[in-house]
Order: C-alpha cells, then structure tokens, then sequence
C-alpha cells in the first residue's frame, strides 16, 4: 500500500470515528439533559477534557505515543484559546433563541475561509465556494427557525465564532509547523483547555441556568450517563485534532454539518422528535452540498498529486542529463560549482 492510499484511508478513519462518537455523545448528552435534567454544559465539557488528559496520560506511560514538547507560549495559548472558545458557544446558546445559535454555527466556515485566506494565503476555487454555499443553505433551511436578534447575544456570538475559527486554525498549523501528531497536541493543550472550563465552568452554568451544579442531586442514573459521556468524549476529543490535522478547519465544519443532518435524523427516527419536509427538504440539499464539497477536494488533490509527480519526474530528468558544452565547458563547470557552493547560503538566508 503507497503512501498516498495509507493517508486517504487514514483520513476516512478519523472522518468516521469523529461522525461516530459525535452522534453518539449528543444522543448521550441530549438523554442527560433533557430526560435527567442536567444542564450544565460547561462544567460537563471540562470533566470531558479532564478525563480526556487522564487517558492521554495512561496511554504516554503505556507507550502507546511519544511526548513530544514544544513552544510552550503556543500550547498555552492555544490551550486557553480553545477553553475560551467552548465557553462563548455555550453563552451564544443561553443568550440567543435557538435559530440564531444555528445562524452563528453557520458562520463560522465562511469566517474560516475568509481568515484562511486573508492571513494564510489560502485559495478555495468557485466550484469549493459554490459546495459550501449549498451546503450552508441546506442547513439553514434544516435548522434554522426562529431568529430573534439582541445586543449582547449577537456579541456573544460574534466572539464565538471569531475565537472558534481561530483556535480551529491554530490546530491545523500548529501540527504543520510542529511537526507533531494530533494526539501530542491533544496531550499537551488538555490540562489549560480544562483548567479554564473548570474555573469559569461553574459561574457560566450558574449565569445561564441559575443553578448551581455542585448542589445537584447526583443519582446513579445520573453519574452513570455523565460517565458514559466523558468516555465518549475522549473519541470525540482525539478525532477532531486528528480531522484538523490530516484535512483542514473547513472540512472539519463541513464534517460539523453532517453530524448537525445525522443528529437530527437520528433524533426523528429513535427519540421520536418533531420533523418537518422542511427538515428533509434542508437534508438533501447538505447532502448534495456535502458530496459536491468531497467530489471537489477529491479532484483537486489529484491533480494537485499528478502536478506534484510532474514536477519530480522532470527534475529527475533534468538531474540526469548530462552537462555538455563543447564551446566552453569549463566556464560551465565553474559556474555549476558556484551554484552548488551558494545554494546553501541562499537557502539559509530565505529560512
């Protein structure tokens, strides 16, 4: 199996073990909130990355992956970014109706695509913009109901989506630049993305729903979902570094959306939820978004792949033919040693 096979099934591994433990921990979380009533979604989420860390740390010590330190600056605050991040979602949903909650989720491939392309450099050709476009309208029709707008909540949102987009960013070039796996970011960016959830946590959840989560009433029914949940949690974790890692910030929210079609088929089909020809209507057009937005990125790395082996091949030829000039050959050879002497230097100089 070549190397370019061992990367695609790779990428499909992580794309399904993130759709898999996605669906499941919302179907997880949605029972412990709606049927168990507890709703504090901040304090929950930190729990998640504590265990998250716990588990990392067992694996390391069974060698099951190698630490591999870095800038420290950059885990800390990509870390706290990230913390940062979950708790401003979580108060766009507490401080707006449901409709713009989905508007803001919405927004954030177009803030990715246009940050990526402003700072980054980054170009996404019209028949990718044109997937993404029906993709966006298909869930919007799908999800979006009711949009009733406020100052604070459309702040909220705007810095939710700002600081996602961001922190989505820096997972995917902080691997790059690093050179290191998902599961070492993971394991070094866990204990600040827990510790600032585990802090502002309990006053978030407090905010929102004016109940304070360390005078719950903890059953075993309870405790036993909570559990359940952080296990999953650990899956969901690891699979969205490694999506990021081995595709971009824009296919990891289109992956987003395609959960969002799952969640809610699921919930028809299983909880019995309301669902509406609206909502089908709204699936099969991000369906269609979806495939068109896979087609694309699949034709483009090819003929980003045929290019690339082009280019090889024909510096192998040029590597290979031999140096002639009968006329004044040894002007020829000087300037060849030349050559080779300066390229360190200017390669030195560029880095």
């Amino acid at each position: 199996m070549g190397e370019g096979e061992r990367f695609q099934l790779g990428t499909v591994g992580a794309l399904t073990l993130s759709v898999v433990s996605s669906v499941s921990i919302v179907i997880c979380n949605k029972a412990l909130m709606s049927s168990l009533h507890f709703i504090f979604a901040t304090t929950l989420t930190s729990w998640h990355l504590l265990v998250t860390f716990c588990s990392l740390h067992v694996a390391l010590k069974m060698r099951f992956f190698e630490h591999k330190p870095f800038e420290q600056k950059a885990v800390m605050g990509f870390g706290i970014l990230n913390g940062i991040s979950i708790g401003l979602l979580n108060l766009s949903l507490g401080f707006n109706s449901v409709g713009f909650y989905q508007m803001t989720k919405l927004a954030i491939i177009p803030c990715t695509v246009l940050l990526e392309t402003l700072f980054l450099g980054k170009r996404f050709s019209k028949r990718i913009q044109f997937a993404l476009t029906i993709l966006l309208l298909g869930v919007g029709i799908a999800t979006v109901t009711d949009l009733q707008l406020n100052a604070l909540g459309s702040f909220l949102s705007f810095l939710a989506v700002i600081t996602t987009c961001v922190a989505q960013i820096m997972t995917n070039t902080i691997q790059k630049k690093f050179k290191v796996s998902s599961t070492q970011l993971l394991y070094q960016s866990c204990p600040y993305q827990a510790a600032t959830l585990l802090i502002c946590g309990p006053y978030l959840d407090k905010l929102l729903t004016n109940q304070n989560v360390f005078g719950f009433k903890y059953t075993t029914q309870v405790t036993v979902f909570i559990i359940l949940s952080c296990l999953i949690s650990i899956s969901v974790n690891f699979s969205t570094f490694l999506v990021i890692g081995k595709t971009s910030p824009v296919t990891y929210q289109v992956l987003g959306h395609l959960k969002t079609c799952l969640v809610l088929a699921f919930g028809y089909i299983l909880l019995q939820d309301p669902f509406s020809w609206r909502n089908i209507l709204g699936i099969m057009i991000a369906m269609m978004g979806m495939i068109l937005y896979s087609y694309y990125c699949s034709l483009e790395n090819q003929q980003k792949t045929v290019e690339a082996s082009s280019q090889a091949s024909q510096a192998r030829e040029g590597e290979s033919d031999p140096l002639i000039n009968v006329e004044n050959g040894s002007a020829v050879v000087s300037d060849t040693i030349g050559q080779r002497q300066l390229s360190p230097v200017w390669s030195k100089s560029k880095d």
